[in-house]
């Protein structure tokens, strides 16, 4: 067999492994509810951990983001006479799209990158197979919390940066721009329902199971001692990184066709 051959076997078989993976978490995940064995003490402490690594870089991210995004349609509806819409395009973008996925890449690069590394060396040292000789289930134990404290913290994540994305496009054309306060907000409020709100904080529900749910699966699955674990690490970033992009584009193409837009400015 060529090596482009072995390549694409290899790949196949780790995407079935994924979806057996999946569909064994989401079995744990009803156990552990089911049976009342949920780990509330561990998925209290990753919220806290996740909480903690990736709320200062997502505000740090947002703030130069939502000025960029201002700046550009600031000058774009200049151009076009179309000053008073701006604060509707600005939040459509932070709220449809920028907020969901600043979210997403830090929980996929700064939290997933240490699930991976903590459940990696867990795993090269022999404690998960520890914990199941002991009857004590790997899944329920560590990746089911992990991932129920993501999909929490980039729920709330999400509106956290929403809010200091909208607040900084609109200091910054309301100062540097001369936007009228009174247009930013109406039109604003005009054209952002709550339904995408709704739809914001889904798409990071969404991304944060992916992200989280590869971590893990790149974690358990390690081999090849410490060296594996840095390599586990990266793919398990680039992986999450790629489905979040498709995730992002099929829940946006749905929610097109569920809710159509209104119509022209």
């Amino acid at each position: 067999m060529t090596a482009p051959a072995r390549w694409r076997s290899g790949s196949v078989a780790e995407i079935g492994v994924l979806f057996g993976f999946a569909a064994d978490t989401l079995a744990a995940s009803w156990s552990a509810v089911i049976r009342r064995r949920f780990n509330v003490r561990e998925t209290v402490h990753q919220m806290w951990f996740l909480a903690g690594v990736t709320a200062l870089p997502s505000i740090l991210v947002m703030i130069p983001f939502g000025v960029v995004v201002a700046a550009q349609v600031g000058s774009l509806t200049a151009q076009i006479g179309a000053q008073n819409y701006s604060g509707a395009v600005v939040g459509l973008l932070i709220v449809g799209q920028a907020a969901p996925l600043v979210c997403a890449l830090m929980i996929a690069g700064v939290g997933g990158s240490a699930m991976c590394a903590d459940l990696g060396a867990r795993t090269i040292r022999e404690e998960t197979d520890a914990l199941e000789v002991m009857g004590l289930p790997v899944l329920e134990r560590l990746v089911v919390p992990r991932i129920a404290a993501a999909v929490v913290i980039t729920m709330l994540l999400d509106s956290l940066v929403m809010a200091v994305g909208i607040t900084a496009s609109f200091l910054f054309q309301v100062t540097v721009l001369n936007v009228s306060a009174g247009s930013f907000l109406t039109t604003l409020t005009d054209f952002a329902h709550l339904s995408d709100f709704l739809v914001s904080q889904l798409k990071s529900a969404v991304f944060a199971l992916l992200a989280a749910g590869v971590a893990c699966f790149k974690g358990i699955t390690v081999k090849g001692g410490p060296a594996g674990v840095g390599n586990a690490v990266n793919e398990a970033v680039v992986l999450a990184f790629l489905l979040v992009f498709l995730a992002n584009v099929g829940i946006g193409e749905l929610y097109a066709l569920v809710s159509p837009p209104d119509g022209g400015f």
